[in-house]
């Protein structure tokens, strides 16, 4: 079976398709500036390999879809109520759907959800302490995204550095223009950064990150702004992008700023390391313990200066870095010292791999 895997940005479009269950790469390549699906995906069609499934890494569509699903009405109309909580991912994938539904028709389409892989939390990591009715009635809790990435690293981790995956406590970073952390406990993902949205847990490139919900309240009513107005100001102008000035919030572009004497640009980068440190040293006191730390995603894999900002001051908890290993990384590499206790290494994520290995299960069962 020949799954293809769209990898979708607001203007961009990644591909890969997939022979299942060899997991074999026939065909994978990336659209810039995209303005209508459509074209993109005839020029998908127009290549020789035949294609049998489409699957999406799908964001959020509530408690009663954490998994994956041949996408129906059903499907369409929870990622339509939830849109307002992811609103930029959702009406991406809501408009690619319909999309190749009409330029493929009767090719199964699948939605696989980056909640699905946090389903394991605890309902004690699960649960925001709002009305019960918000809860029951409305599905509002802590779901967790980059679940796909997250799920690849809990597998791939083990493997770079020689230890059980079974045994073992891990901390996911899945670091780049969307960010979260995982707490991995033998396998299985116990809590996570994001919460109801990809807007919570560490600051985004342009998200804002978890953030005091009655700060928000006070701009509303100081301002007279309305919900939309607010969402469009926390989605597209906040997180690093709002801490440094620089549009976008790409990181290099941040650092070049920083190294130019940026004082904002300098603010924006400590306050990303100091969370993605506190929240290694928390999830650690959660699994009792740490056995590897994984950094994945643009700037895990990229950038050495960060990294080494993560890490340094970790030895109480047994991490140590090799500083040379760091700055020489190329893909993936453990790259802590010989005597550190606690792993640490890149890992090049594969999301596409473990959506089509959730597609296929579904589509053959």
């Amino acid at each position: 079976m020949n799954l293809l895997i769209p990898n979708l940005g607001s203007t961009s479009l990644k591909y890969q398709i997939l022979s299942m269950p060899g997991e074999t790469s026939l065909s994978k390549g990336r659209f810039e500036r995209v303005t209508d699906y459509r074209s993109a995906i005839g020029e998908i069609r127009s290549g020789e390999t035949r294609v049998d499934a489409v699957a999406f890494k799908a964001a959020h569509a509530g408690p009663d879809y954490q998994g994956t699903f041949v996408i129906d009405e059903g499907v369409e109309r929870a990622m339509e109520q939830f849109l307002p909580a992811a609103p930029l991912h959702n009406a991406i994938y809501l408009e690619a759907i319909r999309a190749f539904r009409d330029a493929m028709p009767g090719v199964p389409l699948v939605a696989a959800f980056e909640t699905e892989f946090h389903r394991t939390k605890p309902e004690y990591a699960r649960v925001y302490g709002v009305p019960a009715d918000w809860r029951t009635e409305h599905g509002v809790e802590k779901f967790g995204f980059h679940g796909a990435s997250h799920e690849y690293v809990s597998y791939r981790l083990p493997e770079l550095v020689g230890l059980p995956r079974e045994q073992m406590r891990v901390v996911s970073c899945h670091l780049g223009g969307s960010s979260s952390i995982c707490a991995i406990l033998n396998g299985v993902s116990i809590d996570t950064t994001m919460g109801f949205s990809p807007q919570s847990g560490l600051e985004n490139a342009t998200r804002h990150g978890d953030l005091d919900v009655f700060a928000v309240l006070y701009m509303m009513d100081r301002n007279g702004w309305t919900t939309e107005q607010v969402r469009g100001q926390l989605s597209r102008t906040s997180g690093l992008a709002g801490l440094s000035g620089i549009a976008g919030g790409d990181v290099r572009d941040i650092a070049a700023a920083a190294d130019a004497g940026s004082a904002a640009a300098q603010l924006a980068l400590d306050v990303f390391a100091y969370q993605i440190k506190k929240t290694i040293g928390a999830f650690a006191a959660a699994m009792g313990g740490l056995d590897a730390v994984a950094f994945a995603g643009g700037i895990g894999e990229n950038s050495t200066a960060l990294r080494a900002a993560c890490c340094h001051g970790m030895e109480h908890l047994g991490l140590v870095l090799d500083e040379a290993a760091n700055a020489q990384v190329s893909g993936e590499q453990v790259i802590s010292a010989a005597n550190s206790r606690v792993k640490v290494a890149t890992v090049a994520t594969n999301e596409e791999l473990i959506v089509a290995r959730r597609a296929y299960r579904v589509l053959t069962t």
